[in-house]
């Protein structure tokens, strides 16, 4: 069954939320890589309103600035000091035509489980009822706390009491309010116009719309949700844990659908906007993160961390911590890698054990295989840098690049002092400092001569450990150097009592 498209969603997140004792404002707050308030705008998207609306009010501009960032096209409308969420959404129509007609939707920005798939039911559900407003609700054990759906005899919706206008029959319903709602707009704006604040927390409750409408001739209906996990909000930092919990448990879940293969889903996180590939391993305590996309036939993990990353098919990524960077198909990283932003690693390449990577181009089938830094590098393809290299790209001012040419062997404890040009083919010996831009096919090496200090330690560093490991060092020596002497004097002795003194063989 199809719906109209809702001429307007307006999200309530006007709320100070003081009981999450936090800096942060509430709706700022995040799980599964977005902030609630973003779960409830791509929630409200989803279902392609002609307006869609955001009602602030604790630290406004703060807020605004993080929803204009998450979507330019949202609305923005301030609650004034008139409490209650009948007077937010009040002040949300205010700020939209007021020839507004057709239906209003209303969520909040504190439900981060809610789903377009929900409020499309929703809105079919309005339709098909034909009343002036639609309330989702659910049914719980404990209901301490909720607005109680009251129903009349012929189980129709009556109205919604308050916990605390609640009589003791109405507490122990077991019905709730989730405060989503589906309402024609018309019918709203008029009923809220007529509310007051006279109730036990002296605001303009949203709730009583439903009285109107019934009272009105035009009916309220509810639409009974049974995933109560969506009609959860958060109202501390013990409910942002529990809510993130069951968002990531069904992140992995609809990955693992999708076709990934999740060695231990209890330890992966995965955000809601990350991509995997069919049968791409995750292994244990792996983070995905951001924008992150992962290509088939991955092996990523354990103990990996990717944010904004983009895998291509077939590589492998362990115990690597990468953000903003590139790892192209049947590439290698890890373990123990760090690529920070800007890194692009060409197909079948590899960044190995103990290897930082940043604002790096490694090109297709180049190897950095171990105890490197790479730092605003160009490097060719088919190049292979040898272990504990350094590109050195600050001079204590300024950034310097070093580009590094194709099929290029690198030697061990190379240091690349940049800006610098290498040049196709090139070899280096081990140790080399390279200051000095390299023609193709050239070798380039540091050749100083070795020298030794003899004594050195026992002269400078007295009443140390090592001298006094030099010292039985130097005996040790003088001890073995005495036993040759007095061996090499004995077979000299044996061999005079053998031979004559003229060195011939004795008479027999």
């Amino acid at each position: 069954m199809t719906y109209t498209r809702p001429t307007a969603v307006i999200v309530l997140a006007a709320g100070e939320g003081t009981r999450m004792k936090s800096a942060t404002p509430k709706v700022l707050h995040m799980i599964g890589g977005r902030s609630l308030v973003h779960h409830a705008i791509a929630a409200a998207r989803g279902v392609d309103p002609l307006h869609l609306q955001v009602v602030v009010r604790h630290e406004r501009d703060r807020v605004a600035a993080h929803i204009e960032a998450c979507d330019p096209d949202c609305l923005i409308a301030d609650q004034d000091e008139i409490k209650g969420t009948g007077r937010a959404v009040e002040c949300g129509l205010a700020a939209l035509p007021a020839d507004l007609t057709g239906t209003v939707v209303v969520t909040y920005g504190d439900v981060p489980l809610l789903t377009s798939d929900t409020l499309r039911d929703l809105l079919r559900a309005h339709e098909a009822s034909a009343v002036g407003v639609t309330v989702v609700t659910s049914r719980i054990t404990d209901p301490t706390g909720y607005g109680r759906i009251v129903r009349d005899a012929d189980g129709a919706v009556a109205r919604i009491v308050e916990q605390k206008d609640a009589s003791e029959a109405e507490r122990a319903i077991t019905e709730v309010n989730s405060g989503i709602y589906a309402f024609d707009a018309v019918l709203l704006r008029e009923a809220l116009a007529g509310l007051g604040t006279d109730n036990a927390q002296g605001e303009k409750y949203l709730t009583d719309v439903v009285a109107v409408a019934q009272a009105r001739g035009r009916g309220a209906a509810a639409y009974v949700l049974a995933d109560v996990w969506q009609t959860e909000g958060v109202n501390d930092k013990i409910q942002l844990a529990k809510l993130g919990a069951e968002l990531n448990r069904r992140t992995v879940e609809a990955a693992m659908r999708e076709g990934a293969i999740v060695r231990d889903p209890a330890t992966t996180w995965i955000d809601t906007t990350v991509s995997i590939g069919r049968d791409t391993v995750i292994h244990p305590n792996t983070q995905l993160h951001g924008a992150t996309t992962i290509g088939a036939d991955c092996e990523i993990g354990p103990d990996t961390t990717l944010t904004d990353m983009e895998v291509g098919d077939g590589a492998t990524v362990c115990r690597t911590q990468g953000s903003l960077s590139v790892v192209g198909p049947g590439a290698s990283v890890g373990p123990w890698a760090y690529l920070r932003p800007g890194t692009e690693l060409g197909a079948d390449g590899k960044i190995g054990t103990f290897v930082e990577t940043k604002n790096a181009n490694i090109g297709a089938g180049s190897k950095v295989p171990h105890l490197s830094y790479v730092g605003d590098a160009t490097i060719g393809t088919g190049t292979n840098i040898g272990a504990a290299s350094v590109f050195v790209n600050y001079d204590g001012v300024s950034k310097h690049r070093t580009t590094v040419g194709d099929h290029c062997r690198m030697g061990s404890d190379t240091m690349y002092v940049g800006p610098l040009t290498i040049g196709d083919g090139v070899y280096s010996g081990a140790g080399s400092v390279i200051r000095h831009d390299v023609p193709a096919g050239a070798l380039t090496l540091t050749d100083a001569p070795q020298r030794i200090v003899e004594g050195w330690v026992e002269v400078n560093r007295p009443d140390t450990d090592s001298a006094r490991a030099a010292a039985a060092a130097r005996a040790a020596d003088v001890n073995s150097a005495d036993v040759s002497s007095a061996d090499a004097s004995g077979a000299s002795e044996a061999s005079g009592r053998h031979t004559g003194d003229n060195g011939e063989e004795p008479q027999r």
